[in-house]
């Protein structure tokens, strides 16, 4: 049986991701499962993109906004781009997106089919039944937008949509794993992501099978005329909403707030504070090669320590998404604006680890993951810090470190307006005359 792995709350949010961050974030999401892809394969990667948090930590890392519904969409663009000119070396496709994209998996699939040799059919016809389930059979008041479906050459595959809520400003995640999935119709999902709004109606729940057979028996027995009389006659009548008791476990809640600022309720101080620990301790030791490259400093090991969290950390540490993006920000500034010059040594540090594992040089590669590890052991003996004065300390070092966010590029006396200033966009500078 497939897994099911929890849920959350995603605001719905506007806007659009500046070129300047969207290939950045192209280089490091392709360059991160690479790295899953050679350390654990591709069913692991597979198996991270279907669980809810991991997914959210992933483009919280990357510089995303950590808390909104568009990590959704930006992050199944960047693979889409970054792992599509290498589908024939690490045999993994990247199929659909959002609105008009959506519509074209069916076709994308069939096309990779005559390429690699799989039923591309079958395929198509998963996803369009993925898509029914998550629109139809669960009644939850979200209309999807996007369809993401990622498939290897050996046919495995996961699937990762989902649906907004104008009225609520909500959006609802799904996840699907092929991995264990018996039935499309009889408790499929991997993860279903999303604001927990009242009851819904949701017919792919084991104990709905009852309920599915007796529609099937109605629909025969009356026709479609009389259902659709008596489903008029009953929704016009006012009935008292009951609880049914499903047994089931309480699966993991993740709320991601409204608010735009990272707070520090919303990160686990005492990981933020071992994994800065951990860099400072181990990064001279085990990055003795990496810290003699021009530029690669203290402040790129602590963003390559998140990083690296991201690729070997299990599952259980990725309750608080907002942690990662003390890695390289965010593009609304929030926690401080993306760092680019970290940001960039990040990439070419995690490009030549890769390019090395695949010479059989797996020094960088194991140098990274290195910190993760102690780091894990560091939590409780570390004091956890304060997370405001971190966000501060970031804040007033951007234009040092190449800070940029959708209001432009930081400077100096950025670091001294107040919070409430830097959240109005900044009128353009005027050139002053030459003398």
């Amino acid at each position: 049986m497939a897994r099911r792995s929890g849920s959350a709350d995603l605001p719905l949010h506007g806007g659009r991701v500046p070129q300047w961050l969207a290939s950045r974030m192209t280089r490091l999401g392709t360059i991160i499962a690479e790295a899953i892809i050679h350390h654990y394969g591709r069913d692991e990667f597979l198996r991270r993109l279907s669980h809810p948090f991991w997914f959210q930590s992933f483009g919280a890392v990357m510089g995303m906004d950590w808390h909104s519904s568009g990590i959704t969409t930006i992050v199944i663009g960047a693979l889409k781009r970054g792992l599509t000119p290498l589908a024939g070396e690490l045999g993994i496709h990247v199929c659909g997106g959002r609105g008009r994209q959506s519509l074209k998996t069916p076709a994308e699939l069939s096309a990779i089919a005559g390429r690699i040799g799989f039923d591309g059919s079958a395929l198509a016809r998963s996803s369009r039944l993925v898509a029914k389930v998550d629109s139809a059979a669960v009644e939850d008041g979200f209309d999807l937008y996007l369809h993401g479906f990622i498939v290897t050459d050996d046919g495995r595959w996961v699937v990762v949509q989902q649906g907004m809520n104008g009225q609520s400003r909500q959006a609802r995640r799904y996840h699907w794993l092929s991995e264990g999935l018996e039935d499309f119709v009889d408790s499929p999902h991997a993860a279903i992501e999303g604001a927990h709004q009242g009851e819904i109606i949701n017919l792919t729940d084991r104990l709905a099978k009852p309920s599915r057979n007796s529609q099937l028996d109605l629909l025969e027995a009356c026709g479609p005329d009389f259902i659709t009389r008596e489903a008029l006659v009953i929704d016009n009548q006012a009935r008292p909403s009951t609880r049914i008791d499903t047994g089931q476990p309480f699966l993991p809640h993740l709320i991601m707030p409204d608010h735009h600022d990272v707070r520090p309720k919303d990160v686990v101080a005492r990981r933020l504070q071992a994994a800065l620990a951990a860099a400072s301790d181990r990064g001279p030791k085990d990055f003795a090669e990496l810290l003699l490259a021009p530029g690669v400093g203290a402040r790129t090991i602590r963003a390559l320590a998140l990083v690296a969290e991201v690729v070997h950390g299990t599952p259980c540490r990725f309750s608080d998404p907002a942690r990662f993006s003390f890695a390289h920000g965010g593009k609304d500034r929030h926690p401080f604006p993306v760092p680019l010059h970290v940001y960039d040594e990040t990439i070419g540090v995690m490009k030549s680890a890769i390019a090395g594992a695949k010479l059989g040089r797996e020094e960088k590669l194991a140098a990274i993951a290195r910190p993760d590890a102690q780091a894990r052991q560091l939590e409780q003996h570390v004091a956890s810090p304060a997370v405001e004065d971190l966000i501060t300390e970031e804040q007033r070092s951007s234009p040092a470190y190449g800070g940029r966010s959708v209001f432009g590029v930081e400077r100096a006396e950025d670091s001294t307006l107040s919070h409430e200033r830097r959240e109005q966009p900044r009128a353009p500078r005027v050139p002053r005359p030459a003398p």
